[in-house]
């Protein structure tokens, strides 16, 4: 292993309240970037030197080396940076997936997210941006919220606004610069969903992938029979487990974010190095709220 980043779903795994509970003993870490030291001598698809990542979530990469199946992983190119590939099959795909498979999208289009300077959130804002799409990112207000919001800006994002503001006349100015989203992308879930349900075009979709408040998601009546919009839910390891017997739309997917690393413009989001020994320090730093740095242990 070379390096492997601490996500939300590493500590509900741990927490026992994740979709996947491994057998115990298990190892923790669901994403991280290897390179292969020695291949058996019937695996065809992989050589020495190469980076993989897992194919799938529970392999366990918070260790620094492992003896895995051909098909436990997939190979990366070795020319991105090392940050990106350790934080790569994770949060990007779950916003490739997410921009790419519940409206159709087009330059000039918007999309509107909370937990925007979440990986996720980052990754959104860059893809959308590559492909000319209009992004509305909402993050709770914090001191340093000038300071982030010209981070998330830089990165790609169109507006950055405080949750407050979606229930204010403001958004009324904003969209005069930009449409109404078709799909609105929820990390938080509460409040937080409702009001990006509010803001909606007719018939758009709202697509939840994570839940940081713990709190369910409320619809309101009239925006089903009104608005007709549509609800739904994103797992990207679902996403990979049905299509695991073919393995060209994931491979198609990790080229197209490869090459956008390469052209500059999808970077890792803020990360903290941390040596393994220091894991206790790790999961501290990566469960404090308002946190915008991902912790990443190097191998």
């Amino acid at each position: 292993m070379l390096a492997a980043p601490i996500n939300p779903s590493d500590i509900n795994m741990i927490q026992g309240t994740y979709a996947i509970l491994p057998d115990l003993p298990a190892v923790g870490g669901n994403e991280g970037v290897a390179q292969v030291v020695e291949v058996g001598r019937n695996v065809t698809s992989l050589k020495t030197g190469d980076w993989v990542i897992p194919k799938d979530a529970g392999l366990g990469t918070w260790r620094t080396e492992a003896v895995l199946a051909e098909g436990d992983v997939i190979s990366l190119p070795n020319d991105i940076p090392l940050l990106s590939a350790a934080t790569l099959g994770v949060n990007p795909c779950t916003a490739f997936r997410m921009l790419s498979d519940f409206e159709e999208l087009k330059p000039g289009d918007s999309v509107i997210q909370n937990a925007a300077n979440s990986g996720v959130g980052q990754a959104v804002i860059q893809i959308a941006a590559a492909r000319g799409i209009n992004t509305i990112n909402v993050i709770r207000d914090r001191p340093e919220f000038t300071q982030l919001s010209d981070r998330l800006k830089a990165i790609g994002g169109t507006h950055v606004i405080k949750e407050e503001a979606l229930r204010r006349p403001e958004m009324r100015e904003l969209f005069k610069t930009c449409p109404k989203p078709k799909l609105a992308l929820n990390g938080v879930g509460g409040q937080s969903a409702t009001e990006l349900l509010r803001h909606l075009q007719f018939g758009g979709s709202m697509v939840t992938y994570g839940g940081m408040a713990k709190k369910p998601v409320t619809v309101p009546v009239s925006a089903l029979i009104f608005k007709d919009v549509k609800v739904r839910g994103f797992w990207v390891t679902q996403w990979k487990r049905d299509h695991s017997s073919d393995g060209r739309a994931f491979r198609a997917m990790l080229d197209e974010l490869c090459q956008l690393i390469r052209q500059g413009k999808l970077t890792a989001p803020a990360c903290t190095e941390v040596r393994l020994q220091d894991f206790n320090k790790a999961l501290d730093a990566a469960m404090q709220p308002f946190t915008s740095a991902k912790q990443v242990f190097i191998m």
